[in-house]
């Protein structure tokens, strides 16, 4: 198989990224937007080993969960990967995509269930951020193309609410209205980089971000926003660095209050510009209250929530139970976890820890051996030596949330025992003869249209 050549294959699976899968005599071909069962022509664009990628050109046998996408820029932009698939078709992708990585990775054999639905597949999203800059010399707003911080150009987005195309509206009109440029990421040109809409049960926070402190017109721009949501707080953002990251470190307040009280499961919070809050509401509550049950079975227990961001669990879990621990490496989410203890007559049973769950989690074990540990790692998952740590400390009951089938394979391996070390690689040893079993396994779909998923599981010390 060789670059640009044209072959006819049939996609026999979904990938990991929502691709179509082509066995071929020795190789094995991906294709973006191919789906099972369908027949097509195809072009290789790239080919390594064994393994070859490319683009379908022509599909002669089009699958039954084939349907058309709601957006217009699917097939360019980076933000989504199965709009092109029905919904009950990436549920059961999701679900499969969990199971596979359990036995591919793990070595872990489980029954997955079928994934927790969204109840909207569009416009469930309460965040949109999207990208200011420049394509063949003119301004461009839009989403990165996949794998690049290429622009492709939007209007709307349909996985976000109405207000988004209003909003592309008026920052179009503000930009040309008043002279200004997207950021040019190669020529470090232009004042503006970013736009960051926060929705909050009906209320919004907006933030510009850019490369320079005086933007010319700001007011015209306010004047415009204020035709497209009713209450909200607007922060200019400055970020000057040669950086990816979104937001600079300063946040200049120009209209409204900065931030708003928001309520979740009965605790009631304080969300601002940069606070992390999941983006799909039904599906959050779903997986918060799910969390707080299988921790949490007494008043009498004790939870250490690692990796707890601004206490927001914490507190669900406080609220149910005797004492929760919250360990969070960032400061700053540390000091809005001890804010919202107080403000919720928590602040007797809820405690915000400073510092690495590697370095916290050992002391916070001897002081509660019998504790139940939550774990909501980032993409990366749990560090071995916390694993390791977890069956050591005979900690009776560990509950894990997680973004990444990947990662969670491994992660749950390594307690199963399904993973062993061998000379500091993991292998698949064959048996189960770990610290503990799956008592609780459920994917949720807090990201339709796209291939993410989360997964809620519960382990419990054999």
């Amino acid at each position: 198989m060789e670059k640009n050549q044209t072959v006819t294959g049939i996609a026999a699976a979904l990938g990991t990224n929502g691709e179509g899968i082509v066995k071929g005599e020795g190789y094995t071909l991906f294709v973006p937007y191919l789906l099972p069962g369908e027949r097509a022509k195809i072009k290789i664009l790239r080919v390594k080993g064994n393994v070859a990628y490319g683009k379908a050109e022509e599909i002669f046998t089009p699958a039954d969960e084939r349907v058309r996408p709601e957006c217009s820029a699917f097939y360019r932009c980076g933000g989504c990967q199965l709009q092109h698939v029905k919904y009950r078709a990436q549920l059961k992708f999701k679900s499969l995509l969990v199971q596979d990585s359990l036995r591919k990775i793990g070595g872990i054999e489980y029954p997955v269930p079928a994934c927790e639905r969204s109840e909207k597949e569009y416009g469930y999203r309460n965040k949109l951020q999207l990208p200011i800059g420049q394509k063949d010399g003119e301004n461009a707003i839009g989403f990165y193309a996949e794998r690049s911080h290429r622009i492709v150009e939007i209007d709307e987005c349909p996985i976000h609410p109405k207000w988004s195309r209003e909003l592309i509206a008026v920052l179009r009109r503000f930009m040309q209205t008043c002279g200004l440029d997207g950021y040019d990421e190669e020529q470090k040109t232009g004042q503006l980089r970013h736009i960051v809409v926060r929705e909050l049960k009906g209320k919004f926070i907006v933030t510009l971000v850019s490369a320079v402190r005086e933007i010319k017109g700001i007011d015209f721009l306010l004047h415009l926003l204020d035709d497209v949501f009713g209450e909200y707080t607007f922060y200019l953002n400055i970020n000057d660095r040669d950086t990816n990251v979104v937001f600079g470190e300063e946040f200049i307040l120009l209209k409204g209050q900065g931030v708003y009280d928001c309520t979740e499961c009965g605790i009631t919070f304080e969300a601002g510009a940069n606070t992390f809050v999941q983006v799909n509401e039904g599906v959050r509550v779903k997986l918060y209250e799910k969390a707080v049950s299988l921790a949490v079975q007494s008043e009498e227990d004790t939870v250490i929530d690692c990796y707890a961001g601004g206490g927001l669990m914490t507190a669900l879990f406080a609220k149910n139970c005797a004492r929760a621990y919250g360990i969070e490496i960032v400061p700053e989410a540390v000091a809005c976890a001890k804010v919202l203890a107080q403000r919720n007559d928590l602040a007797d049973k809820m405690f915000p820890l400073c510092g690495r769950v590697e370095d916290l989690l050992p002391e916070m074990l001897k002081k509660e051996p019998n504790a139940v540990v939550v774990l909501d790692p980032p993409r990366a998952g749990v560090d071995r030596s916390l694993l390791k740590l977890l069956a050591q400390n005979d900690v009776k009951k560990v509950v894990m949330i997680s973004c990444n089938p990947a990662t969670l394979a491994r992660d749950l391996g390594i307690l199963t025992g399904t993973l062993k070390e061998d000379g500091g690689e993991l292998v698949k040893s064959g048996n189960t003869d770990g610290a503990y079993q799956i008592t609780y396994l459920q994917p949720y779909d807090m990201f339709p249209q796209t291939k993410h998923v989360e997964t809620l599981v519960c382990l419990k010390r054999k």
